[in-house]
């Protein structure tokens, strides 16, 4: 078998001793100029990588912050992550990124792994929300902060986005555009984010003095464009035909305004689109989409800035806390045809 090149090794090349290695590492400040640079002429000749596990175990603290999510596949998460590694780099951590595909069992399984790798905490959006599998991994002492989820407890700390608030923002200003109804696209009911939207536009309907009947609604598998596509077919199949959309997601509602150009109906002329979360795709789609936009990049930042805190050097300063964000409209082609 090969020869790992160890500490040792490289003393032995250098001339040197074990400790004198372990401070041109560590502590290159301690050690004189060209000793410094023999070892690291040593390290270089030998190949030899430190042992990040080895040097974590010593410290007692790993340099590594997990982030599970729902869906790499939506740009949404993209952004989360990216803030997410933006915080991190910041203090010399580094991110895993892993994909649950709403999967409770591949989050066990997930969250398994965390726990071998020792990571040092760990941030989420569950999939599994009767909390079993997190109520599993709790034991484990590793740090959990909820992203896009709000923890209604005292047991960590979460970031989300007011999502009642955004699905009024979208309802409200399709009633205002003139429509008396509109049908909610959602994913499967069981996501809080998909609940609280309709929610929020129910509320606006209310509001506005229209019926319950006012919101029709049509529930998606998945939260994908390929789901958004076979929500459209059903709409299509609607009558009366509605006027307004609210899709729960920018990647459904893509998925509509594909079914709608492919029946060849116009948006917004015949049919108002609306749609959540603000990708990049939005504004670039051939007419640019209206959206409900959440800080993504902010969500994810916040997140790992209050797991840094609670595992840093004042973790014992740290106040659990719940931090929900605010979501804004953005108003494009997609809702602003003009109806008598």
């Amino acid at each position: 078998m090969a020869h790992t090149v160890g500490i040792k090794d490289v003393a032995r090349q250098a001339g040197v001793s074990i400790g004198t290695v372990s401070n041109v590492i560590n502590r290159p400040d301690m050690v004189a100029k060209e000793t410094r640079e023999r070892v690291q002429a040593a390290i270089t000749a030998l190949g030899y990588v430190r042992s990040e596990s080895a040097r974590q175990l010593r410290a007692g603290r790993s340099r590594i912050i997990a982030l599970l999510v729902l869906d790499m596949g939506n740009p949404f998460f993209v952004d989360v992550a990216a803030g997410a590694e933006r915080a991190a780099r910041k203090e010399g951590l580094g991110v895993m990124l892993c994909n649950s595909a709403q999967s409770p069992a591949e989050e066990a399984e997930y969250l398994s792994l965390f726990a071998e790798q020792q990571v040092r905490g760990v941030l989420i959006t569950p999939a599994d929300l009767t909390g079993g599998t997190l109520a599993r991994f709790r034991p484990r002492n590793i740090p959990l902060v909820f992203v896009d989820r709000v923890l209604g407890s005292a047991e960590g700390c979460s970031v989300s986005v007011d999502d009642v608030a955004g699905g009024a923002l979208a309802a409200r200003h399709l009633v205002e555009q003139g429509h008396e109804g509109l049908v909610y696209v959602s994913g499967p009911m069981f996501l809080t984010q998909c609940q609280d939207r309709r929610t929020g536009a129910m509320q606006a309907l209310r509001e506005s003095g229209l019926p319950e009947s006012a919101l029709r609604h049509i529930e998606a598998e998945r939260m994908d464009v390929a789901a958004g596509r076979d929500a459209g077919a059903r709409l299509l199949g609607m009558s009366p035909r509605p006027t307004a959309v609210f899709c729960a997601n920018d990647l459904l509602a893509l998925g509509v305004f594909q079914a709608l150009y492919g029946a060849g109906l116009a948006v917004p002329d015949d049919i108002a689109l609306v749609g959540y979360d603000d990708i990049e795709f939005a504004a670039a789609a051939a007419v640019p989409l209206t959206s409900v936009r959440q800080p993504a990049r902010l969500m994810g930042r916040t997140a790992a800035e209050m797991l840094i805190e609670e595992t840093g050097d004042r973790a014992a300063d740290h106040e659990h806390r719940q931090v929900v964000l605010a979501p804004e409209l953005v108003v494009r082609a997609s809702t602003l045809a003009a109806r008598g």
